[in-house]
Formats: C-alpha cells, structure tokens, sequence
C-alpha cells in the first residue's frame, strides 16, 4: 500500500498497519514489456581488450646529457669564446680562457718538481729520489684536479715555462643554453660561466591522470607527433613513472626516452602521445613484443632474448614479467572479464548491472559490480558478475526506472545489508533495499 516504507525485517506499515513482505531484487518483465523496451542481453566474457590511451605532453633536455662549465679555480675571465647561447659546440672546443694565480704557481711547482726529478736521478739516496717522484705525482694530480686535461699537463712539461693563463675546454658536444659570464669578470672556484645540454636524446613527458596509470608501464612503447614534422610517427619507451603525484594538475608525470640525432626534437614542443595497452586479469600489462623479453631496469630501450648486463650501464637485465608484463599463453594471467559499456548504470560512486535469470528470461536481477577500467567500448570488471552470465545491454535503463517507480532496489536506490530484528523504519525510509516492503507492490510489468 506504502511502497515508500522500508524495514531490516519484518513487521507492520507504520502508516496503514498492512504486513510487510519480503523486498527483492528480481525484477519481471513480460514478452511485450521486453520488446516495447527493447531488451538486449549479451553473455558476460574474457577477452582481451586494447585501449589506446592518449596523453600530451611536452620536450625537454635529457638531464643525463647537460654538462656545466665552471671555473676550477679563482681568476679573471680575459677571453670567452662562445659570445651567446645557441652556439653548436664539439667536446674539446675551447671554451675559456682565464687568468690564475694559482695556476702560475702550480705550473711553475710542476716544473721544478720536473728538474728535482733529473737531479735526483743517479742519487744513491733512494728515500731522497722516492721523496721527489712522489712530490712529482702530486702536483700533476693537483692540476688534473684544477680541470687541466692530460694533454695540456703534457703541454707544460714540454714547454718548461709556467702560464699564468689556463684554457677551459668543452666537456661534451653540444648545444650551449647558459651563458653566466662576461669577459673581464672576476670568479671564485665554482663559479658557473656556461651550460651545455647533448640534444642528440632527448625526454618527452607527458602528463597522465589517475584513470590513465592502470594501462601504464615501465618499459612500453609510446609514439607521439609533434606540429612541427606533420605526418611524421616518433616512437620510444616508457622509462620513468613519478612516483608522485602532481596535486595542481592531478597528474603523473610520464618520461620517454627518444632518440634526436637529427636534432628536429627541440626542448619546449608540444607533443601527443599514445600508449596502445592490453590488461589481463590480475591488472599485469600484455606487450607481445616484450613478453618473455629481458629489459634494463635503467634503460628501457635495451631488450634482449637472453640475461646479461646492460650495455649502456652494467646493470644486470630483468625479465619483462618483473616489470608487469605477461604473455598471451600465460596461465596465471587470463584474459580480463569484460562487460560492454552500455551493460553500467553509473552514479559516480556504484555501478549496477541487470542480470537475466537463465532459467526465466522475463526475471532480472539488479547487480552491484565493481569495475575496473575503461577499454575502448569495454570495461573490465573486478566483481559482481560471473563469465556467461547475461547481462542487459538495451533497456536497462527503462528496467531501473520501472523498478525506481515501484521504490524496488535500482541505481539510485541501493540496498542495504540485512538486519538481524525487525521492526519498520520511519516513513519514507526509500534506500533501504533487501528486507521487507509494503504489500501491494508489483513485479510484473
């Protein structure tokens, strides 16, 4: 009579005093009913499902390839070299050159360390000449430390006079990107007078959102296309995820490593990016050409068939399947069990489902589910279904909103644990779902 009033148990309306009747969650729809509202039903799967996730992102310096040029010891800076940034340099241009003291008095202890040497050479005193190599070896270490190349040491000994003036050279090949200095300045040891960044590699990050992570791991392929080469496919992996999110943004920075021996990628592009994915059931990652593959945990770009160390930095590879990874004919990783995406009726926080009962196609259950990603026209689904169970694709909205009118359980209304007394709730008490209702309510329509 009061579809409204709902109780844990059973009981009398508090309204009207009729008995209560036990609630369900079947609902029943006649051969008319169903093709008036269009029933479709398809069988709850596993399959292997691909989506493309699609992300943006930008360019940036690979952090492994910058170099900064400072000076090793105090002095003036009489020559600068390279006059802006820009400027394309190899390793071992000359970059600097600079007036020192210091250097003036290292150079001139060297060459005096040179001539006690040959003094002391037919010396009978072995503790004397030991005394004078070593004084030797410790001033050439001293200006090997000061940022004097071998061959500049060289130089000095072959020369026999000291400089006051020391040359400072380009540590890599590159482009310069700072500048810090002008001629005539005067610096202390550490000071920063250039900054050199390799473009010949570079990082793409790209920013990704919570919803993206499950279908993202170290190690993937990820191609990206930038405005300025239209038409042109970039591709590269996966070598970082942040462990941190970004809380402005609410993001997870992504980095790819990529190759730029033609130097078209420059710092500060805009890119996108897409990481084609497959999940199984336990959440691991299918990559075919990974499967079964070993990887460097340092350089992602690195896969081979066998172990061994990486080439780039030693490190002993992994297998793909450490990373996250699985291969097809894996046993303890199926395919995922999917429904189609027009099978959920969402709220933001549940999603439910109608199940057709087998044995009486006009009787449909209300499920809650718990779903896990999006893939494509697919999500994969954690609980709440069995595989070949059928679940309604067409019509289930108009089943939900037959059921919301007769105060059954449905999407906005959902049930409720039993409880173990009875006795009737207030009036209007409609969320509550699984225990009694109010006689005269309907199941058939």
């Amino acid at each position: 009579m009061h579809l409204q009033i709902r109780s844990r148990g059973p009981g009398d309306c508090p309204v009207c005093g009729m008995k209560l009747i036990p609630a369900s969650t079947d609902f029943r729809l006649s051969a008319e009913a169903r093709a008036l509202a269009q029933v479709a039903v398809v069988p709850v799967e596993r399959r292997w499902v691909t989506r493309k996730v699609r992300l943006v992102g930008s360019i940036e310096y690979d952090e492994t390839q910058l170099r900064t040029i400072t000076a090793w010891v105090g002095g003036r800076l009489d020559r600068l070299y390279v006059d802006y940034t820009g400027i394309s340099v190899r390793e071992g241009d000359h970059m600097v050159w600079m007036y020192s003291p210091e250097i003036l008095a290292a150079e001139a202890e060297l060459i005096e360390s040179i001539k006690a040497v040959a003094a002391m050479k037919d010396s009978t005193l072995e503790l004397v000449r030991k005394s004078a190599e070593a004084t030797l070896a410790a001033t050439r270490d001293k200006l090997r430390l000061w940022g004097l190349t071998p061959e500049q040491i060289a130089e000095i000994e072959a020369r026999g006079e000291p400089s006051d003036h020391i040359q400072i050279n380009a540590p890599i090949g590159g482009i310069v990107i700072q500048k810090n200095a002008e001629e005539g300045m005067y610096v202390q040891t550490g000071t920063p007078i250039y900054r050199i960044a390799d473009l010949s590699k570079v990082w793409v990050k790209i920013d990704a959102y919570e919803s993206d992570l499950p279908w993202l791991r170290y190690g993937q392929e990820v191609t990206f296309t930038t405005e300025s080469l239209p038409g042109e496919t970039i591709s590269g992996r996966i070598s970082f995820i942040d462990p941190v999110l970004t809380v402005k943004t609410r993001t997870v920075k992504i980095r790819v490593n990529v190759s730029n021996d033609d130097g078209k990628l420059k710092p500060g592009m805009f890119v996108r990016a897409v990481v084609e994915s497959r999940l199984a059931a336990g959440g691991r990652t299918l990559d075919a050409n990974l499967a079964g593959k070993w990887i460097s945990p340092m350089h992602p770009e690195v896969v081979r068939d066998e172990p061994g160390p990486c080439p780039v930095c030693g490190m002993a590879l992994v297998k793909a399947e450490d990373l996250g990874f699985v291969s097809a004919d894996s046993s303890r990783d199926l395919a995922p069990l999917v429904i189609p995406v027009t099978a959920a009726l969402r709220t933001g926080r549940r999603a439910v489902v109608y199940v057709q009962n087998p044995d009486d196609p006009s009787r449909y259950e209300g499920r809650e589910v718990v779903l896990g990603p999006r893939a494509g026209d697919f999500f994969l689904v954690q609980s709440g279904v069995e595989e070949g169970e059928l679940v309604v694709t067409n019509g289930n909205f108009k089943i939900d909103s037959a059921r919301q009118i007769l105060a059954e359980p449905s999407m906005m209304n959902p049930a409720e644990p039993k409880a173990g007394k009875g006795g009737a709730d207030p009036p209007h008490a409609g969320n509550h779902m699984e225990g009694s209702h109010h006689e005269g309510s309907h199941k058939d329509e």
